[in-house]
């Protein structure tokens, strides 16, 4: 049995998008099936947890930013529901056992080009379904 840490090593993940609107529906579109709540959102941003997309005048990609799946078939609903929100196919669903035996995702390029993956890795269990973190910041 392996067992690894998530949510210690980021902060947050900033992406820079040359078109902020087409961007917005694309991965408002994805995260929803993701279950994944919008934080806050203007016309210059959106941000969902630890990710922060704005526009600007030189797009930071093209990168690789993979998603967790909780099952299969939310790596299925990803893939057609980003196809649908303005994504091109980059690799459809399926077992990718050249990464291990249980991998399952599928890739979509966002409006900028960046390789967007979303991954169920099979049979596995989080200790948490997310880290909740308190600020008395203001």
């Amino acid at each position: 049995m392996a067992s690894y840490h998530r949510g210690r090593l980021i902060d947050h993940l900033s992406i820079v998008v040359s078109d902020l609107d087409a961007s917005k529906r694309f991965y408002k579109a994805v995260l929803e099936v993701l279950n994944v709540p919008l934080g806050n959102e203007s016309d210059d941003y959106l941000e969902a947890d630890e990710l922060y997309i704005s526009r600007g005048p030189s797009p930071s990609g093209p990168i690789h930013l993979a998603f967790v799946a909780r099952a299969r078939e939310d790596v299925d609903r990803f893939y057609k529901t980003a196809l649908a929100a303005g994504g091109r196919d980059n690799g459809a669903p399926g077992l990718r056992p050249e990464y291990h035996e249980d991998y399952y995702g599928a890739f979509v390029l966002d409006p900028d080009g960046n390789n967007i993956e979303v991954v169920f890795h099979g049979n596995e269990t989080a200790s948490a379904a997310s880290i909740l973190v308190t600020s008395e910041l203001k």
